[in-house]
């Protein structure tokens, strides 16, 4: 099961006023594990930054104005995302805009349907407590010290380990800033599951195997497990 853990930085609330994208970051999960494959991107807006979105975010127009424009990057931020579930805290903002860029240069929105939002999650898992992303770091022990501003792709790699502590827990060996990652480019071969050489030996015991064949052979030849 192939997941992406995505989130953007615009200039503003509403992509209708004139509000961009500058900046998205991802990361992919298979199987709710951190495969280390990325994806990160500034982007131009081609328009000004407001005061109040730079305090957020701490990209400049200057800082920007060498970057690609969103029609420059759209396909391969679609090849990278594919077909897979798109896991996005608050994801009706990240949508809107994702979707309002993708319309701006004739590609296919992304079906609402196909966001996992991590806040609608928390929220219904700990009602009435605080669920933004600093809130569940401190609630699930992750350090986010190296947040002190909003950046898509740092925020897609904590929000990876909230997410996995949203619906079980941690996976054993989730590290997110080790692995190989990507700037909108070619990825390289990433870590997928593959079957065991060897099977796992039984555990159960001699005894209970003879004792279960008995059990199945009693319920007759019409039992289900009598059929192969």
């Amino acid at each position: 099961m192939r997941e992406i853990v995505l989130d953007t930085e615009t200039t503003g609330f509403e992509p209708e006023t004139g509000d961009r994208i500058v900046e998205i970051g991802a990361v992919e999960l298979w199987n709710h594990m951190p495969t280390g494959q990325t994806y990160h991107q500034y982007i131009n807006p081609d328009r000004d930054m407001p005061e109040d979105a730079f305090k957020v975010h701490g990209l400049s127009i200057e800082f920007l104005a060498d970057k690609p424009r969103f029609a420059q990057i759209g396909d391969a931020f679609l090849d990278f995302i594919g077909d897979a579930k798109l896991i996005i805290h608050n994801a009706s903002f990240d949508m809107k805009f994702l979707n309002a860029e993708l319309g701006w240069i004739k590609r296919p929105v992304l079906p609402m349907a196909r966001a996992v939002d991590t806040l609608a999650i928390a929220r219904k898992k700990f009602p009435g407590s605080p669920a933004s992303l600093d809130a569940l770091c401190r609630r699930f022990g992750i350090d986010n010290s190296s947040r002190t501003l909003h950046g898509a792709l740092l925020d897609s790699e904590i929000l990876a380990e909230v997410y996995l502590e949203l619906i079980g827990g941690r996976q054993p060996g989730l590290v997110l800033a080790s692995g190989t990652s990507t700037a909108g480019t070619d990825t390289q071969t990433a870590w997928r599951p593959y079957p065991r050489p060897e099977p796992l030996p039984p555990r159960i015991t001699e005894a209970e195997a003879k004792a279960h064949a008995q059990f199945v052979e009693s319920l007759g030849p019409g039992a289900i497990w009598a059929k192969s």
